[in-house]
């Protein structure tokens, strides 16, 4: 990976970040608005994204990219979902708060910070690696994610999984990759400019709810700092000596890796709010760890590549 280019990428995500905080201060955005971009980020761009990102016609080479994502993205998410039940549990956590801390240590912001970051540093390699990585994500985020807020198994969320925008997104584009289709030109023209909008409004939402928070006072509360640093850490390291062991050395290995180094994701607040769960501290903990990424995301990518 070069690292100049990831830098650079990278200072151009806090400067979009910080156009969402200034935007959210100054009230030119709110919560409705932001939920409307959220909406429109998760049901129609982001799905857009993941269609474009495959090439029109099958490559092999390419083809494995994306069956090792989907492999490494199974082996990553069991490790960190099992490690997550050892650190933050019963004995240790007394309170519902154990759950919000699982979700935060084995969900990245794969969505809203991932996809700009993988889209603009790697080549098309990496960007297949993140399509395999992503299917695996939704569908552990939308069961076992929404399982730790309701603790409850049923067909509703099971379709629900199934269903997913992101999800269908990946199969048509991998149908489509596989068997080498023809989609006309002003349908895929439509998709990618679609496609285009995903990673400003992302990066922009994600700056909104920084700016909702009491950056300061968070700063003091011990048990989300202790979560959040446990997760920025710990986990890209599990990521890269789990991928390491299991023979994933190349460009699979780093994408996911970076994906694990990146805060937690947005979503933990979004289904805090919408499952019963503590929507304020969910908030808070998505803040304080998208804060330290800032500082530990470039020294846990230059110290592992």
């Amino acid at each position: 990976m070069d690292l100049g280019i990831f830098y650079t990428r990278l200072g151009v995500i806090i400067l979009v970040v910080a156009l969402g905080f200034f935007l959210g201060r100054k009230k030119i955005l709110n919560d409705k608005v932001n939920l409307v971009f959220v909406n429109l980020l998760l049901s129609v761009l982001m799905p857009a994204s993941l269609f474009s990102a495959f090439p029109h016609q099958f490559d092999h080479a390419v083809f494995g990219n994306f069956i090792n994502g989907l492999i490494a993205g199974a082996v990553v998410l069991s490790a960190v979902i099992i490690i997550s039940r050892l650190l933050f549990n019963k004995k240790f956590i007394k309170d519902d708060y154990r759950f919000a801390a699982q979700f935060a240590f084995i969900f990245n912001n794969a969505t809203f910070i991932g996809w700009p970051l993988v889209s603009s540093t790697f080549s098309t390699d990496g960007i297949m690696a993140f399509c395999g990585f992503i299917i695996v994500f939704n569908v552990a985020l939308f069961s076992y994610g929404i399982w730790l807020f309701e603790r409850k198994l049923s067909w509703k969320l099971a379709l629900k999984t199934i269903t997913n925008p992101n999800i269908i997104a990946v199969l048509l584009g991998t149908f489509v990759f596989v068997l080498s289709l023809s989609v006309p030109e002003f349908i895929t023209a439509t998709v990618g400019s679609v496609a285009g909008a995903t990673a400003p409004i992302s990066l922009i939402c994600v700056g909104f709810m920084l700016s909702q928070t009491n950056l300061l006072k968070i700063l003091k509360k011990k048990k989300l700092f202790i979560t959040a640093t446990a997760q920025l850490i710990l986990g890209p390291l599990i990521t890269y000596f789990v991928l390491t062991a299991i023979g994933l050395t190349g460009v699979e290995r780093t994408v996911i890796t970076v994906l694990q180094a990146l805060p937690t994701a947005t979503s933990l607040a979004l289904f805090a709010k919408k499952y019963g769960g503590n929507y304020r501290e969910a908030s808070e903990l998505v803040a304080i760890s998208t804060l330290i990424s800032v500082i530990t995301l470039p020294i846990v990518v230059t110290l592992l590549f």
